[in-house]
């Protein structure tokens, strides 16, 4: 084990159980450049980033030539910064394109997707509305590993929010199968009476796993 791997495994746990806003700007550097430079110890090297371009968003801003020149990164690592604000512009211009899922198995197929390679038990969720038109779209919970909770609350709040019509569900059994648990089905009609009363259909809860899904709609778990 190297003398830096404590540290980047803390750093690591601490994202995925908090999330960025838990982490100063020279440490959302550091969690990148450790993908891109597994074997040195890139704290000084976050902190030159920050100090020579004064911002978090003027580092992703720099050419790839701006990038390079700065001593010790490296082209893989200049190539991995370079590649963030690409990202997130390619997805600005997909999120200006209406996204529609009105099947089961164009949902379920989105959601297969989403979870298919998460880890640990997530609760997802999606609003539409009445042409099946996507809405808003969220990660309601986080599981231990094992379960996560389906919150009825949060359920309702960001419904009436996105002004849906109708909402889907879906979660991901990490070391399981893709079949609804007992509790899976009794938590699930309790919110879909829950949404009935504020005047939003429940459309489906898909269940992912192994590289499948099922529907509980279609699967008769939902008989309302």
């Amino acid at each position: 084990m190297g003398i830096h791997d404590g540290h980047r495994s803390r750093k690591r746990a601490q994202y995925l159980r908090h999330g960025l806003d838990s982490f100063a700007d020279h440490e959302v550097l550091e969690l990148l450049l450790f993908y891109a430079i597994p074997r040195r110890d890139v704290n000084d090297l976050a902190h030159t980033l920050l100090a020579t371009f004064g911002s978090l968003e003027n580092v992703f801003a720099a050419s790839p030539e701006e990038l390079r020149a700065i001593p010790g990164l490296g082209e893989g690592a200049a190539t991995l910064l370079g590649l963030i604000p690409d990202v997130q512009r390619r997805l600005r211009r997909q999120g200006k394109r209406e996204r529609v899922y009105n099947t089961p198995e164009k949902v379920g197929g989105y959601l297969l997707r989403v979870l298919g390679d998460r880890r640990q038990e997530q609760l997802y969720m999606l609003c539409l509305d009445g042409k099946g038109k996507l809405l808003g779209e969220k990660v309601l919970s986080t599981g231990d590993g094992v379960s996560t909770a389906l919150p009825q609350r949060q359920v309702v709040n960001f419904a009436l929010s996105c002004g849906a019509t109708a909402v889907v569900l879906g979660h991901n059994h990490p070391s399981g199968v893709a079949l609804p648990s007992e509790e899976d089905r009794v938590s699930t009609l309790q919110v879909e009476e829950i949404l009935r009363s504020v005047d939003v259909r429940l459309l489906d809860h898909i269940v992912v796993a192994d590289g499948d899904y099922v529907s509980m709609r279609q699967s008769g778990y939902l008989i309302h």
